[in-house]
């Protein structure tokens, strides 16, 4: 090759290369931007609080009957060793009510007040009984007809050792002004979840938009001010997690327009924590479109 055309090559690359990173630039507005960084951080901090899903340490499902727990190997649920006693307790499963009776002598409490024996609330009937020890907190979850014990400790070391999410740059043209296509009835759809299990649920709607004159259609969950979206994209497993995404829609503002932004579009917690039990994308909600906006899978990184 002479080097006129090797110069030209070299031309060649040097443009495609640049229009590769051009695509991926941040853009928008001052406002824009500073609302999409506000509203990242916000989440980080959530992640953080108490009741984030950064210090989930474990899940337990309980058999009918009792469950005794604590730290010993012996329990049916073993709790962290040098956190708390060998043995706290139990729990007691009997038509669907989850009940805890705690040993004597260990000090146990819910909203302050020492505990000996008190049926627990799930997280489906409201806001669940939360028991705590040092720094463990514990409460009962609700999935099908299984019952189990989510595991938090406010000293996890992910909340300390937290370093942030990822994001693609933030880029005002993956926003999308939708139409809300009622259904009515409500249509039942079919949403799985990682345990396995197919919840079924009403779904209000569709959300319809287009981008480059293809149109692209999601089915949508009721969130009160919100419409909740699970979705998946061309980039699921890869550069974003393979389970797909959230992202909540605010509901029709006074000028009747709803937007959808994927700039808000966010990890669900089975990212940071197998204790998780995440619904998935229900099938029709598969995009056939790479969506490079919003969370990157937690841990992923260019290189």
């Amino acid at each position: 090759m002479d080097k006129f055309n090797l110069l030209i090559s070299l031309v060649v690359v040097c443009f495609i290369v640049s229009s590769c990173g051009n695509s991926l630039k941040e853009k928008g507005n001052p406002q824009y931007i500073a609302e999409i960084n506000t509203w990242h951080q916000k989440r980080i901090d959530n992640l953080k609080k108490e009741n984030g899903w950064l210090n989930l340490i474990g899940l337990f499902w309980l058999k009918e009957g009792e469950n005794k727990f604590g730290s010993g190997k012996e329990n049916d649920i073993v709790f962290p060793e040098q956190l708390s006693p060998e043995q706290i307790g139990k729990f007691v499963l009997m038509d669907s009510i989850v009940t805890v009776e705690i040993n004597n002598g260990v000090d146990v409490k819910c909203n302050g007040e020492r505990v000996t024996k008190k049926i627990l609330v799930n997280d489906l009937q409201g806001e669940p009984t939360v028991l705590q020890y040092g720094p463990l907190r514990w409460f009962v979850i609700k999935r099908g007809d299984k019952y189990g014990i989510r595991l938090r400790n406010l000293d996890a070391p992910l909340v300390k050792n937290f370093q942030g999410i990822d994001t693609f740059p933030i880029n005002s043209d993956w926003k999308f002004e939708v139409t809300f296509k009622r259904y009515d009835p409500p249509k039942v759809i079919a949403v799985p979840n990682i345990l396995g299990m197919i919840d079924h649920e009403n779904s209000p709607g569709a959300l319809v938009f287009k981008d480059n004159q293809t149109e692209y259609r999601l089915d949508v969950l009721d969130a009160g001010n919100s419409y909740f979206v699970i979705f998946a994209d061309e980039t699921s497993g890869k550069e974003t997690y393979g389970g797909g995404r959230f992202i909540y829609v605010p509901k029709a503002d006074s000028s009747g327009k709803l937007f959808i932004d994927f700039n808000k579009a966010y990890d669900p917690p089975c990212v940071f924590t197998k204790y998780a039990t995440c619904p998935l994308p229900p099938k029709q909600n598969y995009l056939k479109m790479r969506i490079t906006a919003g969370e990157k899978a937690y841990g992923h990184r260019n290189h």
